[in-house]
């Protein structure tokens, strides 16, 4: 069964970029990756709660080098089934949706291609048992996110979105690539199993950096790190996530919810028996963490793009995940990673619905006015927005809520800033989140007559998957805490997680949070939809004034802190500088001037001269001969009788 789960994706991936037509393609790929996730769903029940033992499946030997030995190979433990069932339902949600959505699309079958691509290289990244296997699937997805957000390459700014997205996570890579580098020469293996075995023996051991010295398990630590803010948007290198909404709106929720961006998350839960002998770096991992969630939420805040709204509030989700990743509490951030790819793919598809609905517009702007038109993508957004809100008894309020109370418990410096600033991001992510609601779906409507003519709901193609997707939205919460992160979690993550004693923030999270600080994050929850109602629906006049008021912070917020135009100036430009001179000077002018260039100049100047001989005049021919006996003459006597 765990190989069908990971191979089938693979297979509806080749038949259709190769041999399908548009609606077999279609038939397939949603065929096998409903295969997929129900296996996945088996494998899940099996493993994480009838107590099938964690195991891994060797398909063959793929690298024998000298002391490096790596097999291709399915892990399946606790933490990459709980993957899994994520991937493969997500996705699968997805394929069926994009039926429907993409159905005016003429690339149907390579759009499905894509799709199954992306989740196949999802899946060898998390049921990896090596480091390589673990790259391999890191880089394909980066090469399939490549593909689907630069799908519709007939607009520029699509093409450059795909630029960007896979520039940025070049630069991520870089640091995953030394953080295995490094694994190999400290553990002389790039096994899993034997690298954690091994990593308490090796928590005091020191290397050599560029030229400083650094305790080897922290190194290892900080530079997968930098891997994982790449894939996952953190702080620094997230540029690139809010760009990639300019592919279909089915990439975005694959994407943005359950794959792509969860895969740093993963890789450091993955990496939990090296973090927890890596004290500096995870405070690192909580002080990004906790920047990027309340940065992007400043940001979602002043963005009128429906789909880019959203796409901030994954970035700061993410950070909440990281900052629960930095505090030790591993299950809470796994457990926000469930929740939130069924909340966050219903919003995404919920927003491609009433983008479907309004003939393709995506600013809210030109909304309004519809929730009667569309009740059924109303309700379900309704739900995904309380699920992101945190708002009790739906999803993200138990995942949330934890990662909130871990934070408050490790009683550290950077876990206090965290927990704070997450406060405020949550305040901010109910109001952003009632924004989008209130300006979509209330009020007057601010479309054209033409574009409200046409205004329905989409068909049942694409409502099927927005109801599944809330069926997750409302209960992955109430039914999956106590395992994830209650009482049962012992017995539910087994080994796939390990904690020192003194980090187990979890167990202290019921005495430790009393008082105002247990209801804290319901109570800005319910403050910031209070605002929002205010603003949008009570006095629509004042996010003007606000707005005029706060004019430069405003403009700060909106133009996204100016990430975007301070990489311009110190990268952008002195990068496109440098290669213009090394083209035009350097390769042009001294490489290409001086050799092949020059030398053929020089060949069609003496050719050009040579021609000019050749006049057709016989005297003229006779003199040249006279010339050259002359010059032979004289040459033999120099040369072989030292006359001169």
């Amino acid at each position: 069964m765990e190989v069908i789960a990971v191979i089938a994706p693979l297979i509806g991936a080749i038949a259709a970029g190769l041999f399908l037509e548009e609606k077999p393609a279609q038939f397939l790929t949603c065929a096998l990756m409903v295969v997929a996730a129900f296996v996945s769903l088996l494998l899940f029940r099996d493993i994480c709660f009838l107590g099938t033992a964690p195991h891994t499946i060797t398909l063959f030997d793929w690298i024998s080098s000298g002391s490096l030995h790596v097999s291709w190979s399915v892990k399946f433990d606790q933490l990459t089934a709980v993957m899994a069932v994520v991937i493969n339902v997500v996705s699968c949600m997805v394929h069926i949706y994009s039926v429907g959505y993409m159905h005016h699309d003429e690339h149907k079958a390579r759009f499905m291609s894509y799709l199954s691509l992306f989740t196949f290289a999802m899946l060898m990244l998390v049921t990896a048992g090596n480091f390589i296997q673990l790259f391999f699937g890191w880089e394909g997805v980066g090469l399939a996110s490549y593909l689907l957000i630069g799908f519709w390459n007939h607009k520029e700014s699509a093409n450059a979105a795909a630029v960007k997205a896979f520039v940025m996570n070049r630069i991520g890579d870089w640091g995953l690539a030394l953080g295995i580098f490094a694994i190999f020469m400290v553990f002389g293996t790039l096994d899993y199993d034997t690298v954690f075995a091994a990593a308490a023996s090796k928590k005091d051991l020191m290397v050599t950096f560029l030229d400083h010295q650094f305790p080897a398990l922290e190194l290892i630590g900080f530079l997968l790190f930098i891997g994982a803010m790449g894939k996952s948007a953190q702080l620094g290198l997230h540029t690139w996530l809010p760009d990639a909404m300019e592919g279909p709106t089915p990439v975005s929720a694959l994407i943005h919810a359950a794959t792509m961006v969860t895969a740093g998350v993963f890789l450091v839960a993955r990496m939990s028996p090296i973090y927890e002998y890596a004290p500096h770096a995870r405070e690192f991992i909580t002080f990004i963490g906790a920047l990027t969630a309340f940065v992007a939420a400043t940001i979602g805040m002043t963005q009128f793009d429906i789909k880019r709204v959203i796409a901030y509030s994954t970035m700061s989700q993410l950070g909440y995940m990281f900052f629960a990743l930095g505090v030790s509490a591993y299950g809470a951030a796994v457990f926000h990673l469930f929740t939130h790819a069924f909340f966050k793919a219903l919003l995404f598809l919920g927003a491609g619905s009433v983008i479907h609905a309004m003939s393709d517009e995506q600013d809210m702007n030109r909304m309004g006015g519809i929730w009667r038109l569309i009740p059924f993508t109303y309700a379900v957004m309704w739900i995904g927005s309380l699920a992101l809100a945190g708002v009790p008894p739906f999803a993200g309020f138990f995942s949330k809520d934890t990662i909130l109370e871990s934070a408050f418990v490790a009683h550290t410096p950077f876990s206090m800033m965290a927990y704070w600033l997450g406060i405020v991001a949550a305040f901010m992510t109910a109001f952003y989140s009632w924004r989008l609601i209130f300006l979509t779906f209330h009020g007057a409507p601010r479309a054209d007559e033409k574009v409200m003519a046409h205004v329905h709901e989409s068909p049942p193609i694409m409502t099927v998957p927005l109801a599944v997707l809330a069926l997750g939205a409302i209960g992955a919460g109430l039914f999956f805490s106590k395992f994830f992160v209650g009482e049962a979690r012992g017995e539910f993550w087994g080994n796939a997680i390990f904690v020192l004693h003194d980090n187990d923030v979890l167990s202290r999270t019921e005495e430790g949070v009393t008082g105002i600080y247990k209801f804290l994050p319901t109570i800005v929850g319910a403050f910031g939809i209070a605002l929002a109602y205010l603003f949008y629906i009570r006095a629509r006049h004042l996010p003007a004034v606000m707005a005029g008021t706060f004019g430069r912070i405003h403009d700060f917020l909106y133009h996204k802190w100016y990430f975007d135009e301070l990489y311009n100036i110190i990268g952008v430009i002195p990068t496109f500088f440098l290669g213009r001179a090394l083209w035009k000077t350097g390769d042009g002018e001294v490489i290409d001037g001086l050799g092949p260039d020059g030398i053929a100049e020089v060949v069609s100047a003496s050719a050009v001269k040579a021609h000019q001989v050749q006049s057709g005049y016989i005297y003229h021919y006779a003199f040249a001969m006279l010339i050259g006996v002359v010059a032979i003459v004289a040459g033999y006597l120099y040369f072989f009788r030292g006359v001169f």
